[in-house]
């Protein structure tokens, strides 16, 4: 089984940035033009991407959504969008904009009808947002941290017919720690959904321990700080990922 790499594109104030564990105040610019950013990752062969309304996850609904519009239109490949999903109307807007999959956080705990139906009215198109600190659900942009573990999370959704779960480490995301695969492994092995592995890429070597773990229903990772910080070749990690 191949492992599908993520490029990232994490979107504040129409800025393409990077942020520490999550924090707003601890973002790192990395350019003025995501469609630019998205081609370049196009060029270096990726076939999906992952980007992530930062705005948004604080706000509660799209505020990125035109530059998003913009990449869905000029990228050749897959995207998936990410930050402040939360009612179905918002999730019909990302479809009519063409995104190919939402990923929905924060309303998955507290509104997990909302990930049924509309993993219903798309198939294949829904994503739960499954954000850790210390194994606990962190919600509202990583802010908050709730109450309910991580496989509690992820096992109320397995009769949804949703396509993956997006696991992410928020203690190691933007830190260049490495990524927790224990903990993804442990997640994927734990429930029947694939899961996407993300926070704390630091080179190659996440991507080739989790390529190993493909086989136990890791789908995918998602990279962004090693890629823009030049400690990921993007090709490289593509071609390693598809062995």
């Amino acid at each position: 089984m191949s492992l599908i790499v993520f490029p990232a594109i994490d979107l504040k104030g129409g800025q393409v940035v990077r942020l520490a564990e999550g924090d707003m105040d601890r973002a790192t610019v990395y350019g003025d033009d995501p469609v630019a950013q998205a081609m370049i990752f196009a060029n270096q062969g990726a076939g999906y991407l992952h980007v992530v309304d930062l705005d948004g996850a604080f706000a509660g609904h799209g505020v990125n959504a035109d530059a998003v519009a913009r990449i869905v239109a000029a990228f050749p490949g897959h995207v998936q969008v990410g930050g402040g999903i939360r009612t179905m109307a918002s999730i019909e807007a990302w479809f009519a904009a063409g995104v190919s999959r939402v990923i929905i956080g924060t309303a998955a705990l507290t509104n997990p009808q909302l990930v049924r139906d509309a993993a219903k009215a798309f198939p294949g198109g829904v994503v739960v947002g499954v954000d850790a600190r210390d194994g606990f659900i962190a919600t509202q942009g990583w802010a908050d941290v709730s109450d309910v573990e991580v496989i509690d999370m992820a096992r109320r959704f397995e009769d949804a017919g949703v396509a993956a779960l997006l696991f992410t480490d928020v203690g190691r995301d933007g830190m260049l720690k490495g990524c927790n695969v224990q903990a993804t492994v442990d997640l994927a092995r734990a429930t029947n959904i694939p899961v996407i592995a993300s926070g704390g890429v630091a080179g190659i070597a996440d991507i080739r321990m989790l390529a190993i773990h493909a086989k136990d229903g890791i789908e995918g990772v998602i990279t962004g700080r090693a890629l823009y910080d030049g400690r990921l070749d993007l090709k490289v990690a593509l071609e390693l990922a598809a062995l």
